[in-house]
């Protein structure tokens, strides 16, 4: 992306704290030269920022104000800014633009950057910014957004470096001297044959090391990993972690080679898929703070109200035994421990779970495995947490009954839980839904209801209660 061809310029120690955050006074400074209309201030405040200081600066500074810091230094919102913004930041500034700044902004910037400037706007914005853009630009940003959201024909780049297999090393040399239009950023050389399919790659220290005369054909390496246009962001990244890559070629359904994908943007898909699946976990929505509380708000309530309903389940359960608790108050006491420690061993093992599925470590080979390995930590750890609680329980209430009879039920919670925790989003994985979404409700129902339903139902049977 663009921050790889921007060396970080001098910033003043007053800016920045010491994990290169902008400090609170820094940004204090700039919004009240902003309030008083001193847009000279303003610009020389921010111009040593990096553009991605500069992105932070907007998602610092309140909606309200955006657009007065916007037009104070508006000849320093340049691509890179917008490219470095938060989503939300930069869909409320593009907005306020008119459809031919928008294509010079993205004009400025590489294919996948102006990608994702763009395919946020509304339908009618994107054909006006279409339109201002010119011919080769507007095509090749049309070709990217008639393939799906989070692939990789979105997240590609289609300025790349592709030559015949047929040339010398020499004749690569030549041609990028020569060629002013090429683009600047590349790590290696695609090598294509008269199809235009990739057959190998040269990277640029080879090139760079090996005599002119040397063809392409013997210094290339064949083997390369090529990424399909239309395969998901997240299974790009997880080819990128698992092979060390640093670029790789994307293909057409053909074959051919139609752009390339380059390590500094897997970084923030790995960043964005890490973040995304932790929050799909907790029913948080995308939990971005400059996301619109309207958005917010649905896409939390929802959740809340289907844990609602599991919740019912539970408490069902409860009534069922009402007899048994109100024969022996310390049952009303202690329940709520078996199902809450329950909830916390079945999340542990969810979220290992999700994980797995989602670094492509659990598949289809090793599903078994993993089942029996995460029943045996929950064997170890019911075991562990039985004596504890039993044995507290017993002292406490100088009742060796009871304490047999929590131990028990904590036993065989944490045991359920574990296989929950592992089942629940692997089934859900099966079905082709995504384990991270509803895998923490479904659990937790489990847990909850059968922690209560072991616990007194082992306490009604065992005669603990007369």
């Amino acid at each position: 992306m663009s921050e790889t061809e921007l060396p970080l310029p001098e910033i003043d120690s007053g800016q920045l704290d010491e994990d290169d955050r902008l400090k609170p006074e820094f940004v204090d400074a700039v919004l009240r030269a902003v309030d008083d209309g001193d847009d000279e201030a303003v610009r020389q405040l921010v111009e040593p920022l990096h553009p991605a200081d500069i992105a932070d600066l907007f998602e610092l500074t309140p909606n309200e104000r955006r657009s007065a810091l916007a037009k104070a230094i508006a000849d320093l919102l340049d691509g890179d800014v917008f490219a470095e913004m938060n989503d939300y930041v930069r869909e409320d500034l593009i907005d306020a633009l008119e459809p031919h700044e928008v294509a010079d902004i993205a004009s400025e910037l590489d294919t996948d950057d102006a990608v994702a400037i763009i395919e946020d706007l509304d339908a009618d914005d994107q054909r006006e910014v279409l339109r201002a853009m010119e011919p080769d630009d507007r095509a090749a940003i049309e070709e990217a957004l008639s393939y799906p959201e989070e692939s990789a024909g979105r997240l590609m780049q289609r300025e790349l470096i592709a030559v015949p297999e047929h040339w010398s090393v020499g004749d690569v040399i030549d041609y990028l001297r020569a060629d002013e239009a090429l683009t600047t950023d590349f790590w290696e050389v695609f090598v294509v044959d008269p199809s235009h399919k990739p057959v190998g790659t040269c990277m640029l220290s080879w090139i760079l090391r090996t005599p002119r005369s040397v063809l392409l054909s013997d210094v290339m390496k064949r083997e390369q990993t090529l990424i399909p246009v239309d395969m998901d962001q997240e299974e790009v990244a997880l080819r990128f972690q698992k092979y060390a890559l640093i670029s790789a070629a994307v293909i057409d359904g053909s074959g051919r080679l139609v752009g390339m994908v380059t390590v500094d943007d897997i970084v923030h898909i790995i960043s964005e898929e890490a973040g995304e699946d932790a929050l799909l976990l907790s029913g948080a929505g995308e939990g971005d703070i400059n996301e619109p509380l309207l958005t917010s708000y649905r896409a939390r309530v929802r959740w809340l109200i289907a844990n609602l309903a599991t919740a019912l389940v539970a408490a069902t359960v409860i009534t069922v035994f009402e007899g048994t608790i109100t024969k022996m108050v310390a049952l009303a006491a202690l329940m709520p421990i078996v199902a809450g420690v329950g909830g916390n061993a079945g999340t542990q093992t969810m979220a290992v779970t999700v994980r797995a599925l989602a670094t492509n470590q659990l598949t289809e080979s090793n599903t078994l495995r993993a089942i029996r390995r995460e029943i045996t930590i929950a064997l170890l750890n019911g075991v562990s947490v039985a004596l504890v609680i039993g044995t507290a329980v017993a002292l406490y209430y100088q009742h060796i009954e009871l304490g047999g009879v929590i131990a028990a039920a904590m036993m065989a919670n944490i045991l359920i839980a574990g296989l929950a925790g592992v089942v629940v989003p692997l089934t859900l994985e099966r079905l082709r839904a995504d384990p991270a979404v509803a895998s923490s409700i479904f659990v937790t129902m489990t847990t909850d209801s059968m922690g209560f339903f072991v616990f007194l139902g082992l306490a009604s049977v065992s005669g603990l209660v007369g």
